[in-house]
Parts: structure tokens; C-alpha cells; sequence
């Protein structure tokens, strides 16, 4: 087993084409200035980063999101086993960047391995972004296209920023408004420092005359953008800002070469299900998917998460968090 140093992990990345980008080095680094360590682990044509989180006495729970990478997974486990046991590892949780069904191969892979609860948003929608953009606007539900042509016609304008306390001050107020955790500025800052200047993260900032509306960021990684954070002030909201941030960051992320653009999180529920009820729900992800059911895309549902134990106790006992966390 290979333990590789950040410039090596880009090196090998780069062969990878489909990498997800939060196995990018930059990720990594974003975690690590909040609380996580990492260590890059590689054997053959296989590797993943695992980020490290401590626990008390001595001992830690190890993540590899979106990954592993590469195809040859069974000969990695065996060198993370002898890893995660000498790092005194309660349990691995491991999302596979894959799509349902489970593939045969990682199915085996994983046969070792629980079912466990995933971290990152296990449905989503996919834009596919070949073709024209009058292509795009042709997919899109009607009221969508409207209202991005209304928000143009009510004089609202997107632009790239830096100004991320402006949008992290935003995400404060939409966050308080509909109900979920945001990040502080010094998370969004480290991110946009991370990414931006090799060009694979953008901040678009929605306006009218000089008054900031929204924001979004998304970020791309080889034929991959992900739509990760996304804020809307409470003025203004009848100009359809959101609208026009989204084909905005969807004409940025064709422009970078992406193929597919990822809204990143909605309801994990069948699409009969969705479809007959989010006219009528709003908790939860039900009103984004509202909102983003709009651009046309397709719905899709990641294999999930799985957990490899090593200290049934204290996975006993995280189990147990989680479900008083739920009630």
C-alpha cells in the first residue's frame, strides 16, 4: 500500500477522469481546516482519500466519500483494514460515487461491509448539458423557461463575484428562512480560495440594479458540475432570480467542458412518489425539488453508504445517536 502526499493524489486523479470532486485534493484541504485529517491510500490502479475524524480516547471514524477510485476495489480493502485498525478506527463509511443498480463487482466488494446511513444526499437530478442551449430550454419544464426569461426581462443580472461574505450572509438568511444548516463565511471563503483559482469553482451573484438577490456556487471536476450551495434574499423573489443563477451556472459549467450538471439533492423518494406529491409538500428537500424538477433533468439515486466496523461497541453506540437524532 502506497500512502500518497497531495501532489502525488493529483497525479494519479489525473488519470481518472471521472473523479469525483470530492476526492480532489482541495477537498481534503477544505475539510482539514474544519476539524478533519486525511490520508491518501493507493494500491495498483486503485486509491481513495479518507478523511479521519477524532474521537475520544484515541480513537477515530474514517470517511471516503465518493470513492474509491478505480475499478480493482477488494485488494484496497485488505491494506484499509490493516490501516484503520492500526489508526484505532471505530468504522469506515464508504459512499461509492456510483449510480443504482449496484453493480455486481461492487456488490462483492462490499459484501463485507453494513448498510450504513449516507452523509451526502443520496438522490438527485442530472442536467445533461449536450446539445444547443435552446436544446436545455426545450427539456425544461414551461413555467421554468418563463421565469428565466422573466427574470432577464425584470432587469435581473448574474455576474461572476468574489464578494463570498455577501453570499454567506445570504446563505444565512435562507437558511433561517427555510430551515437547514449552513455553513459560517470562513467555510465558504476556504472553499472559494480552494477551487476558484484553478478555475474549478464559480460564485454567481444574481442583481438588480445594485441589490444582490442570490447566489450560487458550483464547482467542476473533469465532465462533472455540482450545484453545491445556493441563497435567495426575501426581497425581489417576484424577478425570478434563481432562475437565472441556475442557467447561468449551467452555461459556466458547459463552458469549463462538463457534460452533466448535478443539482445535488432532493427527496430520496421514487419519482411517482415525488411527481404526485410535491405540490403539496414543502418540509424537508420537497421544496427545492420544486424548484429544481423544473430544469429538465433526470433523476437518479446513488448506491448509498457502507460501513466497515471495527469497534462493534462504539458503532453500537452510533447507531443509537442516530436514531434519537431522528426522532
Amino acid at each position: 500500500m502506497a500512502i500518497l502526499s497531495a501532489a502525488e493524489w493529483d497525479e494519479f486523479l489525473a488519470g481518472q477522469s471521472d473523479a469525483h470532486i470530492l476526492q480532489t485534493s482541495a477537498w481534503a484541504e477544505l475539510k482539514t481546516a474544519f476539524g478533519w485529517d486525511v490520508v491518501r491510500v493507493c494500491r495498483n490502479d486503485t486509491g481513495a482519500q479518507v478523511l479521519l475524524r477524532r474521537l475520544p480516547l484515541g480513537f477515530s471514524i474514517a470517511y471516503i466519500a465518493k470513492g474509491p477510485v478505480g475499478e480493482t476495489w477488494l485488494p484496497l480493502w485488505e491494506e484499509l483494514d490493516a490501516f484503520c485498525r492500526q489508526r484505532r478506527v471505530a468504522f469506515l463509511k464508504v459512499e461509492p460515487d456510483l449510480w443504482m443498480p449496484l453493480p455486481a463487482q461492487t456488490q462483492t466488494a462490499l459484501s463485507t461491509f453494513l448498510r450504513g446511513q449516507p452523509i451526502q444526499p443520496q438522490r438527485t437530478i442530472l442536467i445533461n448539458l449536450d446539445g444547443e442551449e435552446e436544446t436545455w430550454l426545450q427539456r425544461m419544464k414551461q413555467k421554468t423557461r418563463y421565469n428565466i426569461h422573466l427574470a432577464k426581462k425584470k432587469g435581473v443580472t448574474v455576474c461572476q463575484s468574489e464578494d463570498v461574505a455577501t453570499f454567506a450572509a445570504l446563505m444565512a438568511q435562507t437558511g433561517q428562512r427555510d430551515g437547514f444548516g449552513v455553513h459560517s463565511l470562513a467555510y465558504y471563503q476556504r472553499a472559494y480560495d480552494l477551487f476558484a483559482p484553478s478555475g474549478r469553482c464559480v460564485l454567481l451573484m444574481a442583481q438588480f440594479e445594485t441589490r444582490p438577490l442570490g447566489g450560487l456556487m458550483v464547482f467542476a471536476q473533469g465532465a462533472r458540475a455540482w450545484y453545491f450551495y445556493g441563497a435567495s434574499s426575501d426581497a425581489e423573489r417576484n424577478r425570478m432570480p434563481s432562475y437565472l443563477l441556475q442557467w447561468e451556472a449551467m452555461r459556466w459549467a458547459a463552458g469549463k467542458g462538463c457534460a452533466v450538471y448535478d443539482l445535488w439533492g432532493i427527496p430520496d423518494c421514487d419519482e411517482e412518489i415525488l411527481e404526485s406529491q410535491f405540490s403539496q409538500r414543502s418540509d424537508g428537500l420537497w421544496g427545492v425539488y420544486r424548484f429544481k424538477r423544473g430544469f429538465g433533468g433526470k433523476i437518479v439515486r446513488s448506491v448509498g453508504a457502507f460501513d466497515r466496523v471495527y469497534s462493534p461497541l462504539l458503532y453500537r453506540f452510533y447507531r443509537w445517536w442516530l436514531a434519537r437524532r431522528s426522532i
